[in-house]
């Protein structure tokens, strides 16, 4: 397998992270409420341009754009909505993608959740993994439109450096987790196709993991692929067991099941060639010109979004 060649360009950062919502406002209310997410920016997208970038035919979108610390969501209401999303609903689904939100406490984090209409994924709370985790504290949840996310305090990792100086309890976006069938395949367009770096992987089990996961017995492979640049990176999540009771299907960006990882390059042309040859599939009928720089959106094996940012012409 190819993995990160250094002498490369590749993707710079993960810039954001944008999901499809039924409801821009209640999807506001829940993240500034329970979260501690800021509205820092309202746009609306359409026209011809933003129909070829999403493939949709006069599609029109409303977009909120969050900040928590250093870091980007937007939560988009699309005109037409797409599909709601799929139930049942599992943490080793093949659409899972989760957003892991870093805190400094706990139980301050998770009572806020309690307050929100979150439906609980983890079950008896928040969960301490093994030692070999670093000493995490996790919980799982979704949010009011069913999209996965969880709270994680990690003593040993640089958000504890953090939490002294704010007050609040939730502190940024440490990673996107995404569910793939095939880890190999995966991590080919992530590493040799996107120019990704590859972390040290894990292999996750036991008590702890199935409470954290809602699942029986999970056996999860976690691969780590991290930016040049700081900012959120990504786990790939292989699970040997259980497998999906549900088949893939694939999944329209104004579904409520989609989430973009908006991913910034200086060389756009390149690196969209160098991921569709590693597996990736054009979205986007063409790499359109926007304010902020060119852009396309690629899906990869498993159906997940990435949208790319380059400099404009």
């Amino acid at each position: 397998m190819t993995h990160f060649d250094p002498n490369r360009s590749g993707v710079s950062q993960i810039e954001r992270i944008g999901v499809s919502v039924a409801n821009l406002e209640a999807a506001q209310t829940f993240y500034t409420g329970a979260l501690g997410f800021r509205t820092v920016g309202l746009e609306t997208m359409q026209g011809e341009a933003f129909a070829a970038l999403t493939s949709i035919d006069d599609a029109r979108a409303r977009v909120a754009v969050m900040q928590l610390g250093e870091q980007t969501l937007e939560l988009v209401e699309y005109a037409p909505v797409g599909a709601a999303y799929p139930e049942p609903r599992a943490a080793n689904d093949p659409w899972f993608q989760h957003f892991a939100i870093a805190v400094s406490d706990m139980d301050q984090a998770f009572a806020a959740l309690l307050a929100s209409n979150a439906q609980p994924i983890s079950h008896g709370g928040p969960q301490r993994l093994p030692p070999s985790t670093g000493d995490v504290v996790a919980y799982k949840f979704r949010d009011p439109d069913g999209h996965p996310l969880e709270l994680s305090q990690a003593p040993q990792s640089p958000w504890a450096g953090m939490a002294a100086s704010t007050v609040q309890s939730t502190l940024g976006i440490d990673h996107s987790g995404l569910a793939v069938a095939d880890l190999d395949a995966s991590l080919h367009l992530y590493t040799f196709g996107l120019g990704l770096r590859l972390g040290s992987p894990s292999l996750n089990q036991g008590p702890e993991q199935a409470r954290l996961d809602g699942l029986d017995a999970p056996i999860v492979d976690i691969a780590t692929v991290t930016t040049a640049q700081t900012g959120p990176h990504l786990e790939l999540l292989h699970y040997r067991r259980p497998k999906s009771a549900t088949p893939p299907r694939q999944l329209w960006v104004h579904d409520i099941a989609a989430v973009r990882l908006v991913m910034r390059t200086e060389t756009l042309d390149l690196v969209t060639e160098r991921a569709v040859q590693a597996g990736a599939v054009r979205v986007s009928r063409m790499t359109i010109n926007t304010p902020t720089g060119r852009r396309i959106l690629l899906r990869d094996p498993d159906n997940h979004f990435v949208e790319l940012v380059g400099p404009n012409d």
